[in-house]
């Protein structure tokens, strides 16, 4: 009777390893969904916008109602 010497195709301590890791391993959770308040028509919202101190300065040189101004600049430019 011959003895069969081929090689196994995996180890068994990497199958067990591999096993273990396997039913272990934590499940990702889906990550949950976002829920956005309702949009009021209207309503402000507060951002941080980096724009060069020379455009800031022209737009606060008449006082208050500087980001009023901006803001109006800026639907301007976007159409609206």
């Amino acid at each position: 009777m011959a003895i069969d010497r081929t090689r196994r195709p995996s180890d068994p301590r990497q199958a067990a390893e591999a096993a273990f890791r396997a039913v272990t391993r934590k499940t990702p959770e889906a990550a949950p969904e976002v829920v956005r308040a309702p949009v009021v028509p209207g309503a402000r919202e507060t951002v941080s916008l980096r724009i060069d101190r020379a455009v800031l300065e022209h737009f606060q040189k008449d006082g208050p109602g500087w980001q009023d101004r901006i803001n109006a600049a800026l639907k301007a430019a976007a159409g609206l």
